[in-house]
């Protein structure tokens, strides 16, 4: 039995570098993908390598710790980097392009002057009223990677649900061609969603952090069993985290497609939270597909 040989990831920390190489191979017929992560890699990017792998003729993974996407009392000076490891993972999924630029590649007159990109309306809720100027971050450090990259399609993981929603929105909004993918949320066998700030938690933390699965569930079986007084289960939910230790920034129902309320047209709702337990702030979500034909049903729910 013939062993399979791995090929180490090419790495680039210059994008000029990097865009040249992906140049070639779009001009060869190959079809790129793209999937950014600010690193220390865990299963649930994987299965964002994954998905890319299956459906692009090159992968493209970018590490970057984006400074310009965390607040004043954020944690980027604590966030964990482990290049080493990270680099083994990739190689081991067969990863074509290894991203890795410093700071100063990224914003080379300095963030105070970059150029921001902003995505109104959607940026300014949930997660974007409680850590303002995040989205903005994210939405100027992934366009500059789409320039870089110029990719047919990026990969995105639907946890971060809103983020994945701003992205689509950044895309559509300023004609850029990407197709935009989204992963369903890797978890846990315990539920927990795969996130890089779990290593975070302590071994008490960790067993609480379930629960914010669990409560969002408990609220999407509501409404699918036809109780549509939202704010009162919002109420009722924050209250349960509560009580079970976290501390809440959201818990809120909302149209899968505005991110506004729900309304009497509305086809798809999310409930999303946000809630720090201990250290880290953890974010979930759930998705509850209504029946068109009732007030109230479910036919699908993630």
């Amino acid at each position: 039995m013939s062993k399979q040989v791995l090929v180490a990831v090419k790495t680039f920390s210059r994008s000029k570098q990097l865009r040249v190489t992906v140049t070639l191979d779009r001009r060869s017929g190959k079809r790129i993908a793209f999937v950014p992560t600010m690193g220390n890699l865990h299963d649930g990017h994987i299965q964002l390598v994954r998905r890319a792998k299956q459906i692009a003729d090159k992968v493209v993974v970018s590490i970057f710790v984006n400074p310009l996407q965390f607040g004043a009392n954020e944690d980027l000076s604590s966030y964990p980097r482990t290049l080493v490891a990270d680099k083994q993972k990739l190689q081991a999924e067969g990863v074509d392009y290894l991203l890795y630029p410093d700071v100063e590649e990224i914003y080379p007159e300095g963030m105070d002057k970059q150029t921001l990109v902003v995505v109104p309306e959607l940026a300014d809720t949930l997660c974007g009223a409680t850590r303002p100027g995040h989205f903005s971050g994210v939405s100027t450090v992934v366009t500059k990677l789409f320039q870089i990259v110029q990719p047919d399609i990026a990969i995105f993981g639907k946890k971060d649900f809103q983020q994945l929603a701003i992205i689509e929105k950044m895309v559509k909004d300023l004609c850029m061609p990407i197709e935009i993918l989204g992963v369903e949320t890797a978890r846990d066998v315990d539920g927990l969603a795969l996130s890089s700030r779990n290593g975070f938690l302590t071994e008490k933390e960790r067993l609480i952090a379930p629960k914010l699965h669990k409560v969002l569930q408990e609220c999407r079986n509501a409404i699918a069993c036809g109780f549509d007084s939202y704010h009162e289960l919002e109420q009722y939910c924050t209250g349960k985290l509560k009580a079970e230790g976290f501390d809440p920034d959201y818990f809120s129902v909302r149209d899968a497609e505005t991110l506004h309320d729900v309304t009497a047209a509305t086809e798809q709702l999310v409930i999303l939270a946000a809630a720090k337990l201990g250290r880290p702030r953890l974010i979930d979500n759930v998705t509850l597909t209504l029946d068109p034909k009732k007030d109230w049903g479910m036919l699908t729910a993630h």
